[in-house]
């Protein structure tokens, strides 16, 4: 695929924790990010918040690998934030320093009566920042007493703006927003503090997420200005429903991209589903991603919440497959042990599968055995001794019916009908224009005649 840059070339990443499996959330923000940079000839990194040791996993980093790859959503660079620590520590420095960051010694069951308290006033869970009175003596007593500082981030008193490729003008106050923890009691460094640190020494010039990081990035543009950073653009997403206009989190277990691939969805399907909705274009079949940079436009992206359902992605992956060419499946054709099928046979086959692996079952009705289901002996007994002679063409089903309508007089349904019930013995499937020279004369009489063949 050719880029071809339309404005600025945008760097973006795509940031996830390997503490799951991708599901189709956040993969459509790791589609946004890659086509965001495709369409500027820009960059996209893949770039893994693996600091939650307790539930991330190899397993799962490697996973977020296979599934970007089978979307072939490729990466311009690569980053483990495991890799990274010292950079958090020297900013969380810099930051002490500024008097930005300071401790706290609240135990978890302190601030949730807290927050309690508050909300039962009516008023917004924010931090109210009692550690800020402690004195040096205060603290001492404290640490000696075993207790560990966990460490926040003061919010300045100043308004935050930013012009968002979604949403538009979106407006904060610091004073509005609680004062975020960066570092655990035990020294780690959390989310907010890691993010903004490699967007910075990344060069990322467009964050793209979900519309509930919106307070979140209010706090990093002040995080990254606090640092002596111009902070990124951003573009906050409408979050994903399901076709009822529910949450997906219930769900998102049978939505992952490896259960999609296992079930044999195309992953032009998902890309072809994921890169428009929420936007006002139709949803329509590409067979290349390069077809889906040449249509992107955040201008296109509306604030409503999109829907997403299991029905339409079943619908692309066959309408997908109906126009897929030969050499793209070839491979995979033989792969499943069907090497047999050629092009023409692939043409006859393709526009009544749902999925790939529904070829080997209309590859048997070819092939056979089968079961004719013989609605009319007689019908087809004068349709055997007027099979022609081989070599077939797409003309000869044509041809031959209309000679058995002659001798016979039966047309029209119960001619075909009958005739496709002895041929495949199923009232439904590929056309028998093309699917008959498949079969060929002498399984086609064999057929005819009646018993399994």
């Amino acid at each position: 695929m050719t880029d071809v840059p339309t404005s600025t070339p945008i760097i973006t990443r795509f940031a996830p924790s390997p503490t799951g499996l991708l599901h189709v959330g956040n993969v459509r923000t790791a589609l946004v990010c890659w086509l965001a940079a495709r369409a500027t000839g820009g960059r996209f990194l893949l770039r893994l918040d693996d600091t939650d040791t307790e539930r991330g996993s190899a397993e799962f980093a490697a996973a977020i690998e296979q599934d970007l790859r089978w979307l072939g959503l490729h990466w311009d660079g690569f980053a483990r934030q495991s890799d990274r620590t010292d950079r958090y520590r020297d900013a969380l420095d810099r930051l002490k320093a500024a008097g930005r960051l300071y401790p706290c010694y609240e135990t978890a069951e302190e601030l949730e009566l807290k927050r309690k308290s508050l909300l039962a006033r009516g008023l917004p869970p924010l931090y109210d920042r009692a550690a800020l009175a402690l004195t040096d003596a205060d603290r001492a007593r404290l640490e000696g007493e075993g207790h560990r500082p966990y460490w926040r981030f003061r919010m300045a008193d100043a308004p935050v703006e930013w012009d968002d490729r979604v949403r538009g003008r979106v407006h904060f106050n610091g004073r509005d927003i609680s004062d975020p923890v960066l570092v655990r009691e035990d020294g780690r460094p959390l989310y907010h503090i890691g993010s903004v640190v490699d967007d910075i020494d990344m060069g990322i010039t467009l964050v793209v997420r979900g519309e509930d990081h919106v307070a979140n990035t209010a706090m990093h543009i002040q995080l990254a200005e606090a640092l002596g950073a111009t902070p990124p653009d951003y573009a906050h997403l409408s979050l994903i429903a399901d076709a009822e206009g529910h949450g997906l989190s219930k769900r998102i277990g049978s939505l992952s991209l490896r259960s999609l691939r296992e079930e044999g969805i195309e992953p032009m399907a998902v890309t072809s589903l994921l890169a428009k909705l929420g936007t006002s274009d139709p949803i329509e079949p590409r067979l290349a991603l390069g077809d889906l940079v040449a249509e992107f436009d955040f201008a296109k992206f509306s604030r409503t919440i999109p829907r997403f359902d299991p029905a339409e992605l079943e619908r692309l992956n066959g309408r997908i497959l109906h126009e897929t060419p030969f050499a793209a499946v070839r491979d995979r054709l033989a792969a499943l042990g069907l090497g047999a099928i050629d092009e023409a046979a692939w043409s006859v086959l393709r526009p009544n599968l749902q999925r790939l692996d529904d070829t080997a079952g209309w590859w048997q009705v070819v092939t056979g055995p089968v079961t004719p289901v013989v609605a009319d002996a007689d019908l087809l007994s004068a349709a055997a001794g007027l099979l022609p002679p081989e070599p077939w063409t797409d003309a000869t089903w044509g041809e031959w019916t209309a000679a058995v309508r002659d001798r016979t007089g039966v047309k029209g349904k119960p001619l075909f009908l009958t005739l496709r019930l002895a041929l495949t013995g199923l009232d439904h499937g590929p056309e028998l224009r093309g699917l008959l020279p498949l079969i060929g004369r002498d399984r086609a009489l064999a057929r005819l005649s009646g018993p399994a063949a």
